[in-house]
């Protein structure tokens, strides 16, 4: 089954252009080192929770849209090492200095596929 890594961050809506460049440049990255597949999702339905929440979770500001995202890797062994990779790239190194958002609230993680259909 394939693997996964999911996040979720808060960007400025002013910084939506900026952050979709951003994202297909290391979209191509991601492909270029073996991802099968790569989402990114503006929220425009995200509501504001009670005990927890997207908005919540990453401290979302009045003038910021939630953003949710995932990557699929054909196995954790692909996906490591991808990332690892990655780290060492100098161009990644590169777009890292120029965030369209805080990357300090954002929230992710890898996890196992146990149902696709």
């Amino acid at each position: 089954m394939p693997y996964v890594d999911g996040f979720v961050c808060a960007v400025p809506v002013d910084n939506r252009q900026k952050y979709i460049d951003h994202a297909a440049q290391a979209a191509a990255k991601f492909k270029e080192l073996g991802a099968l597949k790569v989402v990114e999702c503006w929220g425009d339905d995200v509501p504001e929770g009670k005990v927890t929440s997207f908005r919540m979770a990453v401290k979302q500001e009045e003038s910021e849209a939630a953003v949710f995202s995932w990557i699929v890797w054909p196995s954790k062994e692909a996906r490591d090492v991808a990332w690892k990779q990655m780290m060492e790239d100098p161009e990644m190194a590169e777009m890292g200095k120029d965030m369209p958002f805080d990357g300090k609230r954002m929230i992710y993680g890898g996890f196992q596929t146990i149902v696709d259909v």
